[in-house]
């Protein structure tokens, strides 16, 4: 019977040591800072930026960032009173941006990360900060491809995490596209894809203006955009589902950005002479909710 009531006693303990370790981890959970008290506590925060992306998003060879998305992340960093020498930059590629913000290696990404309805079921967004539009690069002496219909049976590049591909391959049903027969080419990144053009492995890289327009200005004569733009995708700062009040400074700090004059800068300092149409307006909130 003594051996009974022991056993029963040790039971009683485990099981409340168990539901006080649980209690103890809904306060934790609960008392978890979102990036805006990080940043007034901390005055450092981690950013996910691309290192490939020339204009936006490029790790140089003495170790520096520079680019659209980086001068941006900067800013709402300052604005959130964290000043440049308290960001660490992180390499976050299309494949691994939901995973790094949902398990914490990075705070914010800023980083070509085009606003979708899937994404939203993943990641909370700030912004968008710009507005760019899906078009096609290929190489400078290419005359076969003039319009986005001419991708009809051609290589196209396929970028690990990203849905640009499928904007060719799976257009919606508008009749504003008819392509088909499209040969897709698997890479790392954009900057693979890039490399592919060049080397005649595909025929084309469909993705963001922006993007197409920064490698064709790194590696001038060697490719030119067809300036034929068919999609409008929403940059927005990625930050962890459900946390509101950094999603609500971020639009501030956006809005702020294009208020002063600073977006159209940047826009100017890394673009200009690309032949990009830049809009320097300030884009419409997606909201927080």
């Amino acid at each position: 019977m003594r051996v009974r009531r022991f056993g029963a006693l040790i039971g009683a303990g485990m099981a409340l040591s168990l539901a006080l370790s649980a209690c103890g981890s809904d306060t934790e959970k609960t008392e978890a800072k979102t990036v805006v008290q990080k940043a007034k506590d901390d005055k450092k925060l981690t950013i996910g930026i691309k290192f490939d992306q020339p204009a936006l998003g490029l790790k140089k060879p003495d170790g520096t960032f520079a680019g659209f998305d980086v001068d941006v992340a900067k800013y709402i960093a300052k604005q959130l009173g964290v000043p440049e020498s308290g960001i660490t930059f992180k390499e976050t590629t299309s494949a691994n941006r939901e995973s790094f913000i949902g398990g914490g290696q990075v705070d914010l990404v800023v980083a070509t990360y085009s606003i979708t309805e899937a994404r939203k079921q993943q990641v909370t967004y700030g912004g968008p900060y710009y507005v760019a539009h899906q078009d096609t690069m290929v190489n400078n002496d290419n005359a076969d491809i003039k319009k986005t219909e001419d991708l009809k049976g051609k290589r196209l590049c396929k970028a690990a995490g990203s849905n640009s591909f499928r904007r060719i391959t799976e257009p919606p049903p508008d009749g504003k596209l008819d392509i088909s027969g499209v040969k897709l080419v698997d890479a790392s990144s954009y900057s693979e894809c890039v490399s592919k053009l060049k080397s005649g492995a595909l025929d084309a890289v469909s993705t963001d203006d922006l993007i197409l327009a920064g490698f064709a200005n790194q590696q001038k004569g060697s490719f030119k955009v067809i300036n034929d733009p068919f999609t409008d995708e929403k940059y927005g700062v990625g930050i962890k589902k459900g946390d509101i009040e950094t999603c609500e400074a971020v639009n501030k700090a956006v809005n702020q950005m294009y208020s002063d004059g600073t977006a159209g800068q940047l826009l100017d300092k890394h673009f200009a002479g690309t032949g990009l149409k830049l809009v320097k307006t300030v884009p419409q909130m997606e909201g927080c909710a």
